[in-house]
């Protein structure tokens, strides 16, 4: 059984940076069939994909997003992190880290089919 387990600081002023990381137990995150992705979802809106690191090390982000975020892997330890530059109260929302399948040829944003496994979310909330 798969298990993801975000951590990290729940409180970042602004302009600040904010990092978060993933863990995986239960799997490796350098299995080919597999990619993992943060998403956050911000109070009172949908789920929004930002970025993505593939088996090989591979990253890609959301364009509204890649001028500030950056996610990198550590796989001795089984992790994935984010790093989020220069945030604002707009950056307050719950993170997840996911495992995307691509098996079903889904795109980053079908966030029903693509993903078989979750984290249960770490809230951040940007504010001085």
């Amino acid at each position: 059984q798969v298990q993801l387990q975000e951590s990290g600081p729940g409180l970042v002023k602004p302009s600040q940076t904010l990092s978060l990381t993933c863990t995986i137990s239960g799997g490796s995150i350098t299995t080919r069939d597999y990619a993992w992705s943060w998403i956050r979802q911000p109070p009172g809106k949908g789920l929004e994909w930002m970025g993505v690191i593939h088996y090989d090390g591979s990253t890609y982000y959301s364009p509204s997003l890649k001028s500030r975020t950056s996610i990198s892997r550590d796989t001795s330890k089984n992790q994935f992190s984010l790093q989020l530059n220069s945030v604002t109260p707009e950056d307050t929302a719950e993170y997840y880290c996911a495992r995307l399948n691509y098996s079903g040829g889904y795109s980053y944003t079908d966030f029903q089919e693509a993903y078989d496994y979750w984290g249960q979310g770490t809230q951040v909330t940007v504010s001085s």
